[in-house]
């Protein structure tokens, strides 16, 4: 038998994850800006604030060291937060306190304590929203212990990240790509949580192994559906969570395929991908045949004009021709 599928997008995959959560355990609570009245910014939470009430869906001032430092208590306290940070450069206000609260908590009452709160922010550029709103600091977070990172690229995780993020005892952040908002897919009717613990295999092939997560898995797919087209069998992993990273996943993959690109929004300097290639250079060196390519942003500030934004950052031709250099290298 057909499993039941229903036609969605990712904005309302998450819609329906945190409904859920917030009908199966009445300490789960939504809070941040514009999250009430307005249905969020980018309308995730649109409808929760008529069902659930004002206790439960909290508009916040504009102040992201105030809201997250709540969302802290209110865990240490024995509620599930989930506090909505509007994009990733707003979080840098509250850097404080993930950094030096959240994340170190556990560490510093040796033990005692827990931190089981989920931050939720929107990355990634796309929509010409410029400097101040399009950046991917998914790696800087990734760097820093006593935290989760994690980011759904597809409806499934959309959809079944959150619940899974609000069962650790320890902070976890989401983040959403922008551009992902609207994509649409089908997704079954009962989905639910997922795990995440480990990186998938969205495409196997047997010549090279792409790595990315987030907003650049789709552009990654189909960098690999053109390789395929010029005779270049290219398997696809997406790491979905980064903090821990699973290498056994991308270890496994490369003695396979001897070869790596790593593709990351971020930018190229102290970036997420530079972690990936450290650690194959440390673990599987001589399963290489021919040196790791990476495609990252270019390190500038994110541009308003579209030809330019989309210039800033990964695309299928740079993937491509990224891959074929290192497959080349070993003709």
């Amino acid at each position: 038998m057909m499993e039941d599928r229903i036609r969605t997008t990712y904005r309302k995959a998450l819609n329906m994850a945190l409904r859920e959560a917030m009908q199966r355990d009445q300490r789960v609570f939504l809070m941040g800006e514009d999250v009430g009245r307005y249905g969020g910014s980018f309308a995730v939470s649109k409808g929760l604030l008529d069902e659930f009430g004002e206790e439960r869906v909290r508009d916040t001032p504009l102040s992201e060291s105030g809201f997250v430092g709540a969302g802290i208590g209110a865990a240490l306290n024995g509620m599930l937060p989930i506090v909505e940070i509007m994009t990733c450069n707003f979080s840098l206000l509250a850097l404080d306190q993930i950094l030096n609260n959240a994340a170190t908590l556990r560490y510093m009452s040796g033990g005692q304590l827990s931190v089981p709160l989920v931050i939720r922010m929107a990355s990634g550029a796309g929509l010409q929203l410029a400097g101040q709103h399009s950046h991917s600091f998914e790696g800087w977070y990734a760097n820093i212990p006593g935290i989760r990172v994690v980011t759904p690229a597809t409806l499934e995780d959309a959809r079944g990240m959150l619940w899974t993020a609000l069962m650790d005892p320890d902070p976890v952040i989401i983040f959403e790509n922008m551009p992902l908002y609207n994509l649409e897919g089908e997704l079954a009717a009962d989905a639910g949580p997922v795990d995440i613990d480990r990186a998938l295999v969205r495409r196997s092939g047997e010549e090279i192994t792409l790595v990315t997560y987030g907003g650049s898995l789709h552009k990654t797919l189909q960098a690999a559906e053109r390789l395929g087209d010029e005779g270049v069998s290219a398997e696809v992993i997406d790491l979905r969570t980064l903090r821990p990273l699973d290498m056994a996943t991308v270890l496994s993959s490369l003695e396979k395929t001897h070869r790596l690109v790593v593709v990351d929004e971020g930018w190229k300097s102290g970036s997420l991908a530079a972690e990936v290639m450290a650690r194959v250079m440390e673990q599987a060196f001589y399963e290489l045949d021919a040196p790791i390519e990476r495609v990252c942003s270019v390190e500038v500030p994110m541009p308003y004009a579209r030809h330019l934004e989309q210039a800033a950052i990964p695309q299928v031709d740079a993937i491509c021709a990224a891959a074929l250099r290192t497959v080349k290298r070993h003709v």
